[in-house]
């Protein structure tokens, strides 16, 4: 399996694969068919108020992460049941944030892959798609 992190704005290759949009709210002035989504996990995305806390402060970002996979700890079931519906062998967490070093998606796919490596040790091979 590969992970990936990409913002909804660029656009889709068939690199991308299973496509997962990883953000609470849908990205302004993004459509629908633009989007070309797989699935839209709101409940892997920070819950409101860790979101409006971060507002993609770089300063606040060590405590968000901490903060953020602590959640993610209480969520593995729905990481879980996101990575069975991925048939493909990539997977795309998109996220609207400008900011492509400080955003949710880079703490889920660390999340992910520390999960499948303690699972099953050489099984996720990972890249980011940064802007």
């Amino acid at each position: 399996m590969r992970l990936l992190t990409k913002r909804i704005y660029e656009p889709s290759s068939p690199g991308d694969g299973y496509r997962v949009l990883v953000d609470r709210l849908w990205p302004r002035g993004v459509s629908k068919d633009h989007a070309k989504l797989d699935a839209w996990e709101k409940n892997l995305s920070p819950g409101d108020e860790l979101r409006k806390w971060f507002q993609h402060d770089p300063e606040r970002w060590e405590e968000f992460r901490r903060r953020y996979r602590k959640e993610l700890n209480a969520k593995k079931g729905n990481v879980s049941a996101m990575l069975e519906h991925a048939t493909q062998k990539t997977i795309t967490l998109l996220f609207g944030a400008r900011d492509t070093h400080h955003n949710n998606a880079i703490v889920l796919k660390e999340f992910i892959e520390e999960e499948l490596s303690a699972d099953c040790p050489d099984t996720v091979k990972s890249k980011s798609s940064r802007a």
